[in-house]
């Protein structure tokens, strides 16, 4: 099992923000520039890079090797680290729930309606076997995520949330 250790509040702060975790998300497997990233997220790349710069110096990105781009000029490429995996606790707030949340709607537009595979669910599990739940959904990714480091198969995104059913 995977050791998790608490997020520091720059850690934190860097994952407040939607576009920057699905800059994370862009970046697992194949190492993007900021123009390729701003091309993917349809924004300006002056303001992609402001939040490249961020997740580089808080240890979420990792510049790969420059290379040369079509026309030429220099890019640097970005891969993420995976330190978002291996973060939890207090530090992370409220706001990086939200940006959570933004990121995997903005994630799940882009997806064609018959490639989307959801369910809803609502379980009645009493409160003392509540923490066991959901320690087995995270057991469970934490081995699929395992398995995925192997780099076959298809890229699958999964987003898991518990909450109170009212």
């Amino acid at each position: 099992m995977t050791t998790r250790r608490e997020a520091t509040e720059a850690e934190a702060n860097a994952l407040a923000s939607g576009i920057r975790l699905r800059i994370i998300r862009l970046t697992y497997a194949d190492a993007l520039t900021n123009k390729e990233l701003a091309e993917r997220l349809g924004r300006d790349p002056a303001t992609v890079l402001h939040h490249v710069r961020k997740l580089v110096d808080t240890g979420f990105l990792a510049p790969q090797p420059p290379r040369r781009g079509k026309r030429g000029a220099k890019e640097i490429p970005y891969l993420s680290t995976g330190l978002s995996w291996y973060l939890t606790g207090a530090g992370l707030h409220e706001e990086t729930a939200k940006a959570m949340l933004e990121a995997f709607l903005a994630e799940i537009a882009e997806v064609a309606p018959a490639r989307l595979r959801q369910t809803r669910l609502v379980v009645q599990v009493p409160e003392e076997g509540l923490t066991e739940f959901e320690d087995r959904l995270q057991d469970l990714l934490e081995e699929f995520k395992d398995r995925s480091d192997t780099g076959r198969g298809e890229r699958t995104a999964i987003y898991v949330a518990t909450y109170p059913s009212l």
